[in-house]
């Protein structure tokens, strides 16, 4: 029985041992053996299972993945004295793991690091530059109003009509640039650096957006006139459409008439010519039927000739 507890306390001395000895480098990871906190040999950037010695040795793991880094937005005044807030943000990896203990030891300090580090490259180049190449993209050329009626400005930005000479890439590669000659002593590789937004300060935003407000109305104003202008061309158009039916009915109304009214003289022409004296007995009858008009009033002598058939049927045969 104590033979056995034996081997039992034996057993676990050893896995307790083993597992002070043994470690494991997993993917995406780099490791450093430090002993009484000093670095033993070099890196360890390759994943697999690694020896130290134990209660002796110490492991400090280190990413190989990028890592980000975000910055705290910053008020700078442009060098046309735009006040503007730039935020930023960056990638970075851990290229140098001995030297990045040695001078930021963790992920925290190479944070504050790069804090220092971005942010003064950042205010540097955006003092540098007018606000037009913060804001435009790189190529931008500038067009006439009448071409980008429909684009809403960002702007206040003077000298908008300025080629962009840099452009919002160009100067975010001149960061990197620039950050990158100081990040290797940390032993930290900038990867990119960006930035994500670019907003007035509260001072001048409400002017701003009163000047885009503005344009906007401007615009729109221009839009309902032209709407104006069209409705008036369409409704001329038609009122001249109308026009021109309106007179050619009329004039074929009045071919029509004129071409009735011959036909209808013919008729009489032709009735008068075969009995002239029927014919205006028939006309005076038809006169008589239509007689007396409440809308006229006709004063005629008992000796008119409108009554010289009305005065012979009185009389009897001779």
């Amino acid at each position: 029985m104590k033979s056995l507890k034996f081997i039992l306390i034996i057993a676990a001395l050893l896995i307790f041992g083993l597992s002070g000895t043994l470690f494991v480098v997993e993917e995406g990871e780099q490791a450093i053996v430090t002993q009484f906190g000093r670095p033993i040999g070099e890196p360890i950037k390759a994943a697999g299972l690694y020896l130290k010695i134990p209660f002796v040795q110490k492991v400090r793991f280190f990413e190989k993945r990028l890592l980000s880094w975000d910055g705290s937005p910053n008020q700078i005044p442009t060098r046309d004295k735009k006040y503007i807030w730039v935020d930023t943000t960056a990638r970075y990896r851990i290229t140098d793991p001995l030297r990045f203990l040695q001078t930021v030891a963790t992920e925290r300090g190479a944070l504050s690091r790069l804090d220092d580090i971005i942010d003064s490259v950042v205010r540097d180049l955006v003092s540098a530059n007018v606000l037009v190449e913060l804001v435009r993209s790189e190529g931008w050329k500038f067009k006439p109003q009448a071409e980008r009626e429909g684009s809403i400005p960002f702007e206040d930005i003077e000298g908008e009509d300025r080629p962009v000479q840099t452009g919002r890439q160009g100067l975010t590669r001149e960061m990197l640039a620039k950050a990158s000659e100081v990040t290797p002593r940390y032993g930290i590789e900038l990867v990119d650096i960006r930035i994500k937004r670019i907003n007035y300060v509260d001072q001048v935003r409400q002017r701003v957006f009163e000047r885009m407000i503005s344009e906007r109305q401007r615009i729109a104003s221009q839009l309902r006139s032209e709407g104006e202008g069209r409705k008036a061309e369409v409704l001329g158009q038609m009122q001249k459409e109308l026009e021109r039916i309106t007179s050619e009915a009329y004039r074929r109304a009045q071919e029509v008439r004129g071409a009735a009214d011959a036909e209808a003289t013919k008729v009489y022409g032709d009735a008068y010519n075969r009995d002239p004296e029927f014919y205006a007995l028939t006309k005076s009858l038809e006169i008589y039927g239509n007689y007396p008009n409440a809308k006229s009033t006709l004063i005629l002598t008992t000796d008119s000739e409108f009554f010289r058939y009305l005065k012979g049927t009185g009389k009897g045969p001779e």
